[in-house]
């Protein structure tokens, strides 16, 4: 009886251990083939029939390139962001497309970088050329998605929707009375009277000479984007500002109609039976819509697609500069690409994306040196700067052919800087730890997070600080073909705008990346030509598994320390940066 107990309790135990097993093999095998699955993209194309409408999506984050999904991605179905490239491709593409009549502007109160939402307002500006319509809609435009919209012939907004219109302004955490709270200093030796990347981690509010160079470059901006509203809606540009002024586009929707601002207020459905009528469809059938992803993957002909005469190619720098890393622009890869590109014979010449604040004085250095070994092997190189190509990113940028920016590009910022945090008064007086020290030599101890810097030491970071400032000067020099004085005299960290970078020499061009491609081949005389994007976005699924390890910690973090996340980050990057750094600070610019 006992012996037939324990059989059939052992029993039990291993149909649930086999059971759980299953399970398990299950999910893993759900997840493998849901990562492959978005890895290589839909199997199956769509089919674009006479009378589609192409639909572009606001109310997500807008990026250069598309990327492969994360894990988490894939496994919790997050929205992917929208690629710049494919926006422009595809509205590039469907303005000679018969089958596409129109456009239609989804938004949804997304917060777009300014000079993204340049690039794509030219993108549909270009589109319009072409006779066909475009309608925009949204329950909440956000003040960068109306910027976009008001290019549109007709603006539709929900009934009890809302409209943002208020103005620019430019934010900066400061850090001070935090690190003070917890006793780290931050020592800080820097070159440049409006280098303003320190000024969080020294002060608690900005410099009179950073509050000067943030007003004038938001400004500038924001005249841009009230001259765009103002010509696309016929409306005055005084009175533009008087609404932001007077916050009156809060208020009834349907009074935004007799402000000018939109065209007519609807429901979604509403707006859905408008968009049939247009294309001439009945009530009841479905709304022939086609996403931009999708229309790309539909087979349709991209602008200079598999072209066997010349090749260009575009590598994406976006993020911050560093000397290694998987993310960003890490030197240790950066550089044998670009040595590489420079080597091959199948690549005729190289147009440099750039979407980086900047970094590592050092791993600018190194890239701005691969970018040279490719001039010198005769490839024409130019660059295009998207919404941000300050410090770092214009150090990388300086030695181009041509420089293209649009007028709400971030760029400049020329100068250096190095922080070394002092973490003494935290460990000693408040941790109670004491380190001790036996040296040989007057500066054995060096530098360390443990012990301020010496007189002696802070004059040597100076001086390396210096040089690398003469250094970054005479590269700009050297590349815009100035005088390192003249570079000096509108260096000393200073950001500029697009716009104003053009007047003063920083930039050649005012033009969007798909602008700075066409110059390229136009002035080589590469009457057909293809593009290749470099580096590779495409990932295996092991590069998805082997980098789950980092992605769930960085998720841990994320949803332990929720709205406080961005405060750890530049707490972390703080200490884990490279001294000297070549770099704009981080703003919110809203």
């Amino acid at each position: 009886m006992l012996k037939r107990f324990f059989i059939s309790m052992l029993g039990s135990i291993a149909a649930i251990w086999i059971s759980m097993m299953l399970i398990i093999v299950l999910v893993m095998l759900f997840a493998v083939s849901s990562i492959v699955s978005s890895i290589s993209g839909n199997s199956s194309m769509v089919k674009i029939d006479k009378g589609t409408i192409l639909s572009l999506n606001l109310n997500t984050e807008i990026v250069d390139r598309a990327t492969a999904p994360t894990f988490y991605d894939i496994i919790n179905e997050r929205q992917q962001p929208e690629s710049l490239t494919d926006i422009t491709a595809a509205l590039a593409a469907a303005k000679d497309d018969k089958n596409i009549e129109g456009l239609y502007i989804k938004c949804g109160g997304a917060s777009l970088p300014i000079a993204t939402a340049e690039a794509v307002r030219t993108a549909i500006e270009d589109f319009r050329k072409s006779g066909k319509w475009v309608v925009a809609y949204s329950d909440t435009y956000s003040q960068t998605e109306y910027y976009i919209a008001s290019l549109a012939d007709e603006i539709y907004l929900n009934p009890v929707g809302s409209l943002d219109l208020h103005g620019l302004a430019s934010g900066i955490p400061f850090f001070k009375g935090l690190l003070d709270k917890v006793g780290v200093e931050v020592q800080v030796v820097k070159v440049g009277t409006f280098k303003s990347a320190v000024e969080p981690f020294i002060l608690t509010s900005m410099s009179e000479a950073n509050r000067l160079q943030t007003h004038v470059y938001l400004d500038n901006i924001w005249n841009n984007m009230v001259d765009a509203i103002s010509a696309s809606r016929s409306i005055d540009k005084a009175l533009i500002n008087q609404y932001a002024d007077s916050l009156a586009t809060m208020t009834e929707a349907s009074n935004l109609v007799d402000l000018k601002l939109i065209d007519g207020v609807m429901y979604r459905n509403e707006l859905s039976d408008l968009l049939k009528d247009k294309v001439d469809i009945d009530k009841d059938d479905d709304l022939p819509l086609v996403s931009i992803a999708d229309y790309i993957g539909s087979g349709v002909k991209l602008p200079h697609e598999n072209s066997e005469k010349h090749k260009i190619a575009v590598y994406f720098a976006s993020g911050d500069i560093t000397e290694s890393g998987r993310d960003g622009i890490a030197s240790d890869r950066v550089v044998p690409d670009i040595l590489s590109i420079a080597e091959d014979d199948d690549i005729d010449a190289l147009v440099l994306r750039v979407n980086s604040g900047g970094g590592s004085a050092f791993a600018s250095e190194q890239i701005w040196h691969a970018l040279e070994v490719l001039k010198e092997n005769g490839k024409p190189f130019y660059v295009s700067m998207g919404d941000y190509a300050a410090s770092g990113g214009y150090y990388i940028s300086c030695g181009a052919d041509k420089i293209f920016a649009q007028p709400m590009t971030l760029t400049g910022s020329i100068g250096i800087f190095g922080m070394i945090p002092c973490a003494k008064e935290l460990v000693h007086d408040k941790l109670g730890v004491n380190v001790d020290y036996v040296s040989t030599n007057a500066n054995s101890i060096g530098i360390s997070i443990l012990e301020p810097m010496t007189p002696f030491m802070r004059n040597k970071m100076q001086e390396s600080v210096n040089r690398g400032y003469e250094l970054f000067t005479s590269r700009c020099a050297e590349g815009r073909h100035m005088s390192q004085d003249s570079i000096k005299a509108i260096a000393e960290g200073r950001v500029w705008d697009g716009a104003t970078a053009k007047k003063i020499g920083l930039v050649d061009v005012l033009g969007t990346l798909d602008d700075a491609v066409e110059a390229l081949a136009k002035d080589n005389d590469y009457k057909k030509y293809q593009v290749i994007a470099y580096p590779d976005p495409k990932s295996t699924i092991w590069d998805v598994l082997t980098n789950l390890n980092s992605q769930m910690k960085v998720e841990a973090v994320k949803t332990e320390l929720g709205i406080y996340y961005p405060t750890y980050r530049r707490l972390k990057e703080l200490g884990e940066m490279n001294p000297v750094q070549a770099r704009m600070e981080e703003m919110i610019v809203k």
